[in-house]
Parts: C-alpha cells; sequence; structure tokens
C-alpha cells in the first residue's frame, strides 16, 4: 500500500513540494538541531542519510520496493543507533529543519499535515525495528571500478569502508549521495570475497532515477551507501546438496552468479546448469567471466538461450525458461531471477512439468 501523508492530495501535494524544494544541504542544519536538542544521537557525516530517508518516508512513497528499502534502513538506524527513546526529539528536529528550509511553503496547515504523516512514519519504523536485528544500517562504500559492457548495463565494484555481512542470493538497497534518499535493490553478483569488494550489476531502466544515475553518472573514486543485506528466497539450503539449475534474465544473471561462487568456494559434489537469456549473443554482458567460471569447474555448465539471433544454434534459441525446462533433470532445485516479464508464469509451468513447488526459488516481491 502506498505512503501518503494523508488522504486529502492536495495536501499531500503540497507537502511533498515542501519537501522537494528542501536541499540536502539543510542535513547538516537537521544534524544541528539534534545536537541542540540531544548531542551525540547521531554522527554529522550519517546524518544527510538519515535526514533525507527519514524525510522521504514521511512525505510518502508510491514504489513498494522503495519504501521496503526505507523502512529497512530506518528501522536498523533507529534500533542500532538506540532511537527509538528519542523518536520525539528527532521528529522534532525533522520539523523544524523543513520549516525553515521550506519557507514561505510552509504553512500552518502543511505543518500540521506533516506532524501527522511523521507520527505514521514513526509507528512504521517501529515496526520494521521490531522485525530486525541490531546490525548497522548502512555502509559506505567506494566505487573501484565502473565497467560499461552494454550502453545500458553497468558494472560497478565497489569496496564497503567495514565488511557487509552479504551471503550469496541476498539483495542490498543502494543509494548514490547523487539522489539522496532514493534507493533501489541490487543483488552482489559475487559469493563474499577475501578483500570484501562487491559486485553489483545494474541496468538502467526509463522509470529509473537511481539505475540512470549508477550506468551513467557514476565514477570511480565516487561514495555509495549499501543498507542491510536482506533474503530474497534465493538463497540456498544450507541442509540441501541437490543439483541447482538456475535460470537468469538481464541481470538477474547476478544473484545466481553469486550462487555459483558460493558452491565453487566450497564443492559438494553437486552439478549446476545456467542457463543465461539474452536477445543476442551481443547482450550477453557478462560472457567472459561465466566463460572462465565454466573452464575452472567440470561441474558447472553455461547455457546461453537467445531469444532473438538468427546467429544462434538451434538448441540456444528460445526463451531462457523454455531452454532450462530442456535441460531439466528431476531432483534438481530450481532458481529464477529475471524481469517480471520472464517471472510471470514461470512457477505454473515449472509445476505443470512435475516439478515439487517446495523446490522452485524466484525472488521475493515488496508488495506487502
Amino acid at each position: 500500500m502506498p505512503t501518503s501523508i494523508d488522504d486529502d492530495h492536495p495536501t499531500h501535494r503540497s507537502l511533498a513540494a515542501a519537501w522537494a524544494s528542501v536541499d540536502v544541504r539543510a542535513a547538516g542544519d537537521f544534524w544541528c538541531s539534534l545536537e541542540d536538542r540531544r548531542s551525540g544521537l547521531l554522527r554529522h557525516r550519517d546524518a544527510p542519510l538519515f535526514f533525507t530517508a527519514l524525510g522521504q518516508l514521511t512525505v510518502g512513497v508510491d514504489d513498494p520496493a522503495h519504501r521496503a528499502a526505507l523502512l529497512l534502513v530506518l528501522g536498523r538506524a533507529y534500533r542500532h543507533l538506540d532511537l527509538l527513546p528519542h523518536t520525539t526529539t528527532v521528529g522534532d528536529a525533522l520539523l523544524a529543519t523543513v520549516a525553515r528550509h521550506a519557507h514561505p511553503l510552509w504553512t500552518s496547515q502543511l505543518a500540521r499535515a506533516a506532524e501527522r504523516a511523521l507520527r505514521r512514519a514513526t509507528q512504521a519504523i517501529r515496526r520494521a525495528a521490531a522485525q530486525v536485528d541490531d546490525g548497522r544500517a548502512w555502509w559506505h562504500v567506494e566505487v573501484v571500478d565502473h565497467d560499461r559492457p552494454s550502453p545500458d548495463i553497468a558494472i560497478l565494484t565497489v569496496r564497503p569502508w567495514r565488511r557487509i555481512p552479504f551471503q550469496s542470493g541476498q539483495a542490498v538497497p543502494v543509494c548514490t549521495p547523487r539522489l539522496p534518499g532514493q534507493w533501489r535493490w541490487l543483488s552482489p553478483a559475487n559469493a563474499p570475497r577475501a578483500d570484501g569488494t562487491v559486485e553489483l550489476h545494474v541496468r538502467a531502466v526509463p522509470a529509473g532515477s537511481v539505475s540512470h544515475d549508477l550506468v551513467h553518472e557514476v565514477r570511480p573514486g565516487e561514495l555509495l551507501w549499501l543498507g542491510p543485506p536482506r533474503d530474497v528466497g534465493l538463497s540456498l539450503d544450507p541442509s540441501s546438496a541437490n543439483d541447482l539449475l538456475l535460470v537468469a534474465g538481464g541481470t538477474g544473471l547476478a544473484p545466481l552468479r553469486a550462487l555459483v561462487e558460493q558452491v565453487a568456494a566450497a564443492p559438494d559434489g553437486r552439478r549446476v546448469t545456467l542457463v543465461v537469456g539474452a536477445r543476442a549473443f551481443l547482450d550477453l554482458y557478462d560472457a567472459i567471466t561465466l566463460d572462465k567460471l565454466q573452464c575452472a569447474h567440470d561441474w558447472l555448465t553455461v547455457v546461453p538461450a537467445f531469444s532473438a539471433d538468427p546467429c544462434a544454434e538451434p538448441a540456444e534459441q528460445g526463451d531462457a525458461l523454455t531452454i532450462a525446462l530442456d535441460h531439466y533433470q528431476p531432483g534438481q532445485e530450481v532458481y529464477l531471477c529475471g524481469p517480471p516479464a520472464m517471472l510471470a508464469g514461470a512457477r505454473a509451468r515449472l509445476l505443470a512439468r512435475g516439478i515439487p513447488d517446495a523446490r522452485i526459488h524466484t525472488p521475493a516481491t515488496f508488495t506487502r
């Protein structure tokens, strides 16, 4: 359900406009206001991230994935930084800052609406905080490599200042200071590495401002924020050693490649078939890495599936799921990740093939 400040849509639009008029530099004012009320609650360097996230949640976001990221980040922040006993202090500092920086848009009616919206946002944060652990709310990471294998896809390698405790198949919210307060979920394309670096695969989409900046604007040396890792239904079951059939479409390859790396780090006798869907060979953006993985491991079979390439071999022509079903062997665990069009109806097709529901793994959505 979208989060809105009120059923009064003009008031909602007015508050959104007031928030949009507030420059991110107001975060410094917010931090000072918070320090005046209660010193030591928040580090100065974290003020921009916290201020913009809380403001975005208060104003309201219609995208469920963005809302889920905000609640995860803020829930962890309030818990990790012990802010729950000080929610009124934090909220007062936020409203006072916005009132100063949104003048003359800030009216008494708008102030009352903002107070109601902040109460609802705080309640949501309390619920989120009750469902998370005490770990860090975000990690500062530096972009150390930015590769563009195709015009709309980037492969970013980032190095965190502190190691991120993620597992293969999980997803993390990502934010760039270029668009503070806006987050996008991405899955690391690697298993945890000794040097702590994380590889992220991003496709720029028309309505995605974060993805656009990550692909087209961000450069090595810039900093990003990564939020807490979250299970999305693509992690391997540690109690199972069944063979795997992995079906990837587009940048949905990232978490499945991470699963391959996890198996490679601790081989347990299982065999893995990775079907990678793309329109044509030139769209197979991670081909070199996939080839290296297949050459290094005799238990791994990589199968390209080209849906619109007249030069492809007959066995490789078709959509990824159709090709994957041709390679299915009884007993395999099936993992799928890709664009919505690929996932729509995929479970029904797999069930119709006789694959048990418990062995079908698709990424969770953020509609709740």
